[in-house]
């Protein structure tokens, strides 16, 4: 496989998956046109990278979500150049240098040990990218508040704990999963609390962490 057809692929995954699904900001297109997905998948994979599916990176089920998906959930809240955003599930770096390709300043959280050694050693040049290492659903707290959240991947719920790493009016983005079905929702934080209202059904991976706490029974 070639640059060129890496190129080709790319351009025909902007055309036909992207603009073709809501997906028209100029700033989005641009970083999706510009960062080479075939880097951040396994080489033996390279070939499907641009395919409208999830991308498995490993044996334990961890994969980089449909391009659609992570470009819905960006264009859903569309944050400013320079605004900070946390982003959650950073996998092999593939979304953390999209966003920093759109300007903003980003913290990109992995848990995965391997997955984040990857991730590093992509984005070692990268000056937006902060990557640390730790389970997904602490989030960054001792580097928040943060103007935006990106939870790229299905979660069954999103602790208050991590919603509270947002400013007041922060947006978030994610994809929420509910007996087998994901939706992508987005929304403010407003009076301390996540206002997020899904938008869509979509695929979306689902991401290790996240499982609500069991409440009290007798």
């Amino acid at each position: 496989m070639t640059h060129q057809n890496f190129d080709q692929m790319r351009h025909a995954m902007i055309v036909s998956q992207l603009r073709t699904n809501a997906v028209n900001d100029p700033r989005i297109l641009d970083a999706f046109a510009i960062v080479p997905r075939e880097r951040f998948v396994p080489v033996e994979r390279s070939a499907v990278a641009y395919a409208d599916v999830a991308a498995p990176l490993d044996e334990n089920g961890r994969a980089l979500n449909p391009t659609l998906t992570s470009a819905r959930l960006i264009a859903a809240i569309s944050p400013d150049v320079g605004a900070s955003v946390l982003l959650i599930g950073a996998a092999t770096g593939y979304l953390a240098n999209v966003l920093a390709r759109m300007g903003c300043r980003v913290t990109a959280l992995e848990s995965d040990a391997a997955l984040f050694a990857k991730a590093r050693d992509l984005l070692v040049d990268e000056p937006l990218v902060t990557l640390l290492e730790g389970p997904l659903a602490d989030g960054a707290p001792t580097l928040a508040p943060f103007d935006a959240l990106i939870i790229d991947g299905a979660v069954e719920s999103v602790p208050e704990s991590l919603a509270a790493q947002l400013v007041e009016g922060g947006q978030a983005a994610y994809g929420l999963l509910d007996h087998g079905v994901s939706r992508l929702c987005a929304g403010p934080r407003i009076g301390g609390s996540l206002s997020a209202q899904p938008f869509i059904e979509m695929q979306a991976v689902q991401l290790p962490g996240f499982a609500p706490v069991a409440g009290f029974t007798f």
